[in-house]
């Protein structure tokens, strides 16, 4: 655990546009509009006008900590106009928790844009990083003296995927070079908000933040396919894609988790880092394509010993990926934060399985010397799952619209006991060994 005195934080995690309801002035908003999802946000869970309930949910819960993010197209609805109301909100959100004991972890994009930010080309544009990191001075200045731990950019390469290569997001764009503008415009938007939120701080003699990113990371594993014929160029491909590349894909050298990373200076504009980590796919590779550069989620059969579990978005459930993966952030030397962890299911006995087998494999990782800051499952509630819509449930506690009640689910109780348990032991073999 490092330090036995760092802190161990643990709770649930929420977006803005999956849970507030009513974000008109957005890119996803507008996006539903236009009738390009399953079915559109509407009021979500209403959490904008129900944020004390959920926060005294939480804390009924034995939570500790909760992340949650600002909307920036509530913050700025119009380029330069500043609601002054929506700062307020998130101010009282930030004060309600704190009352409840629950340390906030405040993320400062999660997937949206203003409207007014994407007609002057979102994160395509020369001055996208500009104008994130006025957004970002205008909320620290607001709010900094209630906050010391910080994300700015929610699964960086998450969005760049889904929305400028796959194309299941807005814009919508299918273009290896608009993604690659994008992934050096939010690496500069990264740094600008780190120099921002630290300077802030310094000014006025605040003690000083965590600043980090929330970093998508998957566990790949190759498909070994034995095909009768033209084995010997089988071999080959399989040999160079799924040997020499996925162990570059894993170990940190491209896209996951350390594209992104990698081209961070992780010393200068990272105080921790943020992983969020739900499953392992096996993938092939039958072509190469610019616009599909992971390879192919394999859709061949595997055996049963392989793929035990599956989960409602049709994701392998596989816990010691996490624990792989935490051991390969350790060359940052950086403290760790499980952002966000968690399974979509209606079976509580499921949920429960799932979050016992990846906090004691957190827990393992631990004992490894991977310093765990934080543990935070995903989602406090049931919400808007972007393009899936509200079918997948992550939730700890029921909701959505047409649900008027809140209701704790049985699954959500293992999170607390597990945590209190595994993290306490953890501190007190890492104090006896000092």
């Amino acid at each position: 655990m490092g330090n036995p005195q760092t802190p161990f934080y643990f709770g649930a995690a929420t977006s803005s546009h999956q849970v507030e309801g009513g974000n008109r002035f957005n890119d996803w908003w507008q996006w539903e509009t236009e009738g390009r999802v399953r079915e559109p946000s509407g009021p979500a869970c209403s959490h904008y006008e129900r944020f004390r309930e959920d926060a005294g949910l939480a804390a009924e819960l034995g939570h500790t900590a909760h992340r949650f993010s600002i909307e920036w197209s509530r913050v700025e609805p119009a380029e330069g106009d500043w609601n002054e109301e929506a700062l307020e909100h998130y101010r009282s959100v930030i004060l309600d928790l704190r009352a409840r004991g629950l340390e906030p972890f405040v993320t400062l994009h999660h997937f949206t844009n203003p409207v007014w930010f994407v007609h002057k080309g979102a994160w395509e544009s020369d001055q996208a990083a500009f104008y994130f990191g006025r957004f970002v001075k205008k909320v620290a200045g607001h709010l900094g003296e209630q906050v010391k731990y910080w994300i700015t950019i929610n699964e960086p390469m998450v969005y760049v995927y889904k929305s400028f290569l796959e194309g299941a997001w807005p814009p919508g764009k299918q273009s290896f070079s608009a993604c690659m503008r994008v992934v050096r415009h939010l690496i500069y938007g990264h740094i600008e908000a780190y120099r921002i939120i630290h300077q802030h701080y310094q000014d006025h003699g605040f003690e000083k933040p965590w600043v980090s990113i929330a970093k998508h990371v998957i566990q790949f594993d190759p498909c070994r396919r034995d095909s009768k014929k033209d084995r010997l160029m089988t071999a080959l491909r399989d040999w160079f894609f799924n040997h020499l590349y996925l162990q570059a894909l894993t170990t940190g050298f491209l896209f996951f988790p350390g594209f992104f990373l990698e081209f961070l200076p992780v010393r200068d504009s990272l105080d921790f880092i943020g992983v969020n980590y739900y499953f392992r796919d096996f993938i092939r590779f039958e072509r190469v394509k610019a616009t599909d550069p992971f390879g192919e989620i394999c859709d061949q059969k595997h055996h049963a010993s392989e793929i035990l579990e599956t989960t409602q978005m049709g994701w392998q459930v596989r816990p010691e990926g996490l624990f792989q993966r935490l051991l390969a952030l350790q060359k940052y030397g950086k403290p760790v934060v499980i952002a966000e962890n968690g399974i979509a299911t209606d079976d509580e006995d499921q949920r429960r399985r799932y979050i016992t087998s990846h906090l004691q494999f957190t827990a393992l990782a631990a004992r490894q010397g991977v310093k765990i800051l934080g543990f935070f499952y995903w989602s406090l509630l049931d919400n808007f799952e972007w393009d899936r819509g509200y079918g997948p449930k992550f939730g700890l506690i029921t909701a959505g619209p047409g649900i008027a009640g809140r209701k704790i689910k049985q699954g959500a109780y293992v999170l607390t006991e597990m945590c209190r348990k595994l993290f306490t032991k953890a501190k007190e073999e890492v104090a006896h060994a000092s």
